[in-house]
């Protein structure tokens, strides 16, 4: 016999019933729960004492991602929105739990300050900065461009693109050789939809600046990577990310068949971030339930 999973299969295809959430969502609050790796995720030493800052930490891919590398053995900061905080408090649990130090940075990234705060106070805490994941984001569906207000179009860039170029340019001044930047595009970077023309401009803009920044930090020795992902189960979708009919068969339309699950992208990360991707810059790993990206 062999241990051959299905990933049709691996986790349940998901019916959600209709629900809101105030934006920007909270985990807890979801039907049904994802997966964020809490049961699931097992370390090897991977990225053992490494210090890691993740933006958006508190909460659906991020979230995962902190417990991956906690358990991998790295250092552990988190940013997040201050309404966050019941979702943050359960991450910061399971880093300490595994045994690293944990640094809960609360705050809004649209601001400047709070960029160069959270990259301040990472390196205050930890004695350095090894690895950055710029994961935190916005998104909020419309029907048409007409309903996209100008305030909304700017908080949604100031989110999710000011607060990556403003962490990353603090972030790197500490950075060493062998560091890792990793930024969390989408799919959407390739084929947005007509609901997410804002969100999609802000991925695919993401995208962007990670191959370039690769151009110019390789030489130095710091990487530079992003990661894809397709339809994921995350508080981002039922905090108004997208439509409720859309909700409801919410990823079944992949190759795969089903939405994935935050715990599945987390070794993406973590293969980005550790020594094994020493000859990987400039790359975009889609983990898109089999949907082509180019």
């Amino acid at each position: 016999m062999t241990n051959l999973v299905d990933p049709r299969s691996k986790y349940p295809v998901i019916s959600p019933p209709e629900q809101t959430q105030p934006e920007p969502g909270l985990d807890q609050e979801m039907e049904p729960k994802a997966d964020l790796g809490l049961d699931s995720y097992k370390g090897n030493g991977r990225l053992k004492g490494r210090r890691a800052l993740i933006t958006g930490g508190d909460s659906g891919l991020g979230a995962a991602v902190a417990i991956a590398y906690a358990r991998e053995g790295a250092d552990v900061a988190i940013s997040y929105l201050p309404e966050e905080e019941p979702d943050a408090s359960l991450i910061m649990a399971a880093i300490e739990e595994a045994g690293v130090k944990a640094l809960a940075l609360p705050g809004d990234l649209r601001e400047l300050e709070q960029c160069e705060a959270i990259v301040e106070k990472t390196v205050e805490a930890f004695g350095g900065l090894d690895i950055l994941v710029n994961n935190a984001s916005r998104q909020l569906w419309n029907d048409n461009i007409d309903n996209i207000s100008d305030e909304d179009f700017d908080h949604t860039m100031k989110a999710n693109i000011y607060s990556s170029f403003r962490v990353t340019k603090a972030a790197v001044k500490h950075m060493e050789p062998g560091s890792s930047i990793i930024f969390t595009s989408s799919i959407q970077a390739y084929e947005p939809s007509e609901t997410l023309l804002d969100y999609a401009m802000t991925k695919a803009a993401m995208n962007n600046l990670s191959k370039g920044l690769a151009q110019g930090l390789a030489p130095r020795g710091i990487r530079v990577n992003s990661v894809a992902p397709g339809p994921f189960w995350t508080p981002l979708q039922p905090s108004f990310g997208q439509p409720q009919e859309k909700l409801q068969s919410f990823g079944q339309d992949t190759p795969l068949g089903r939405a994935g699950q935050p715990a599945e992208i987390a070794g993406a990360y973590v293969f980005l971030a550790s020594d094994e991707a020493s000859y990987v810059a400039g790359e975009t790993l889609g983990l898109t339930g089999g949907r082509p990206t180019p």
